[in-house]
């Protein structure tokens, strides 16, 4: 049966991707897209499960059609269309067949916060400035949840999925890695300016790539050093992890830098065993100092004149250059827009999405800069928290804190209560990658790139089944191995 089952899908695999050439030898480039999208069809409802790992697969490598084409609605290839129909499933999931998902899961407090967070955006919408652009947007973040989030959290049923799930994308992020540091070796890896679009068009700059990277570091060094995993399996993860490692250097990205290092000092804390009592005391004292003597740290950040270099120890030192770096004052320049957009509609904000169509006009002539544009073409907002801020006023940013605060506690949770060590330190893994991005989130914005939204949401969901699954069954051994998946679960279909 198993083999008939593989034959078949060979065949099916010969004829789709045979009239799939056909069409494109004939110009009928669109029509090309049609046999993809039935084979995809037939994946989604015989194995749901083995969907979700070609996404996992394919996002990675996916790309925004206007690289192709002068289009108006840009879609990323092939990896969007799929999350539309996924996203369209589950909403018939949910509305008709309400067993299909682990209620546990869709009522969990991170579940909760998300909810609260995307019935704002979806009430900011509504108040736009350009509502077209806000309902796309927020379409857009339902979809992607959906899938990265929604779907992910029923398909790790077990460890297994979820090592199978990330490094199916660990290993397609390779390719990136690849592809970036080949065309950077032709200028010099020591090219700090070559090195911001030698991505493009996997993704739209090294922010982004860097962003990635760090995120998925300290996953990739927690399976090298996870007994579970044979010794050829851990050498090859190492040496992952030291591609990933030297990739992020040459990606010149400073707030990845940042994060990494903040990531590693909480490590160092969790390490120590130090109570999350106190860290959050450590945490609140720093940022006490911080805004005590903010005027004495301003005084002395711009003294620094060290700008962006190909040094990358000069280049390290750049980030506290708030007087003559051309990126960081750029920043500030975003930043003190986004501030005075929410000081002119601090309620609902401007509409989610609208912030590089809308900021120009406040922007002050002596805060430009040599980079400036009015048309948000060198990034937005620049901060996770502040883009929110001025697209969806207070509320915005505090719903969107609030998950991460949420996400932040389930953690230390199964820190301290979880007693399996292998669960325990996955979930810390995985939040130590998500903290590279609470820290970067301060210095730019990925939130609307489906690359970085598959891994933050599912970094979330994994953490969120590592909670459910361990501190809040009765049975602590569902989350094993070899346990069979819960009726309706994309494992089973």
């Amino acid at each position: 049966m198993f083999k008939n089952k593989i034959l078949i899908y060979y065949i099916s695999a010969i004829i789709v991707l045979a009239l799939a050439a056909f069409l494109v030898s004939i110009e009928k480039y669109y029509f090309a897209a049609v046999p993809f999208g039935i084979a995809i069809l037939i994946i989604a409802i015989f194995s749901l499960k083995n969907l979700m790992y070609i996404i996992a697969f394919l996002t990675p490598l996916s790309i925004q059609l206007c690289f192709f084409a002068d289009v108006d609605n840009d879609l990323s290839l092939p990896v969007e269309p799929i999350l539309i129909g996924l996203f369209l499933l589950v909403l018939y999931k949910l509305v008709f067949e309400r067993n299909s998902f682990n209620k546990k899961i869709l009522t969990h407090p991170v579940s909760i916060a998300i909810y609260i967070n995307l019935i704002w955006i979806a009430i900011t919408s509504l108040t736009s400035t350009m509502p077209i652009v806000s309902w796309k947007f927020t379409v857009s973040r339902m979809w992607c949840l959906a899938t990265f989030y929604i779907l992910a959290s029923h398909l790790f049923t077990n460890k297994s999925s979820i090592y199978k799930y990330f490094w199916l994308y660990a290993s397609s992020f390779i390719i990136v890695i690849a592809y970036t540091l080949i065309r950077q070796s032709s200028f010099g890896f020591f090219d700090r300016q070559a090195a911001n679009y030698m991505v493009t068009p996997l993704l739209p700059d090294h922010t982004s790539y860097g962003a990635i990277l760090a995120m998925f570091i300290p996953f990739i060094l927690f399976c090298a050093f996870n007994k579970r995993f044979s010794s050829p399996k851990r050498l090859l993860a190492f040496a992952v992890g030291v591609l990933y490692i030297l990739a992020l250097v040459f990606s010149y990205t400073r707030a990845a830098w940042v994060g990494v290092v903040a990531s590693a000092a909480l490590f160092i804390l969790l390490a120590l065993k130090i109570k999350a009592r106190t860290i959050l005391l450590i945490g609140a004292v720093l940022t006490t100092v911080v805004l005590a003597f903010s005027t004495e740290i301003m005084m002395s950040l711009e003294k620094n004149t060290q700008s962006s270099s190909d040094d990358l120890s000069e280049q390290l030192r750049s980030v506290t250059n708030i007087s003559t770096d051309a990126s960081n004052l750029e920043r500030i320049n975003r930043w003190n827009s986004a501030i005075r957009m929410f000081k002119e509609r601090p309620i609902f904000g401007f509409g989610p999405g609208t912030y590089m169509f809308q900021y120009a006009p406040y922007q002050l002539s002596s805060e430009r800069t040599i980079i400036s544009t009015n048309f948000g073409d060198v990034g937005n907002a620049h901060s996770e928290f502040l883009g929110p801020l001025a697209e969806s006023g207070l509320l915005g940013t505090v719903t969107f804190t609030l998950i991460l605060i949420v996400i932040g506690t389930t953690t230390l949770r199964i820190y301290h209560k979880v007693k399996e060590r292998e669960a325990r330190l996955l979930a810390i893994a995985l939040f130590l990658g998500l903290i590279t991005h609470y820290v970067h989130g301060f210095l730019n914005n990925f939130l609307d790139i489906d690359k970085f939204l598959f891994v933050f949401w599912g970094f979330t969901a994994a953490i969120v089944v590592i909670d459910v699954k361990f501190t809040r069954e009765t049975n602590n051994n569902l989350l094993t191995s070899n346990t069979p998946s819960s009726s309706g679960t994309p494992e089973q279909e």
